[in-house]
């Protein structure tokens, strides 16, 4: 093993030691035919289940301003193994540290050798 592999190697296992605590389970709208009726229907499918994770919550110094009201933003970064694909479009549920919570992506996830990362929003309905 070459000192590259080997540092990637460390790299990924030291990324993983911070999914301990969290899940992810990824849901996607899909067209399914019932077999007895073939009649297709939109519902949820879910297309990865108990993926490990790490969401991490970091405070922005952005403001959104109102007409009402003015509220800080909150980022919603979800830290997973570089080799999971997740649709545009598709439901994030994240449990961490006994607390659940639905995203949805908030962008193009930046993929790494040993990880990536995805901006998260609040999971507001299926478009």
């Amino acid at each position: 093993m070459g000192a590259l592999e080997a540092a990637r190697k460390a790299a990924r296992a030291a990324h993983e030691a911070l999914y301990y605590s969290g899940l992810c389970t990824v849901t996607e709208y899909q067209d399914v035919t019932d077999d007895s009726t073939k009649i297709t229907r939109q519902q949820e499918v879910e297309t990865l289940t108990e993926q490990p994770c790490n969401l991490s919550f970091e405070k922005l110094d952005t403001v959104d301003q109102t007409d009402t009201a003015t509220a800080l933003t909150q980022g919603l970064k979800l830290f997973i193994a570089p080799e999971v694909t997740i649709k545009a479009g598709s439901k994030l549920t994240v449990t961490q540290n006994g607390v659940t919570g639905f995203y949805a992506m908030s962008g193009e996830p930046a993929v790494y050798a040993d990880h990536q990362e995805i901006m998260l929003k609040l999971f507001e309905g299926w478009a």
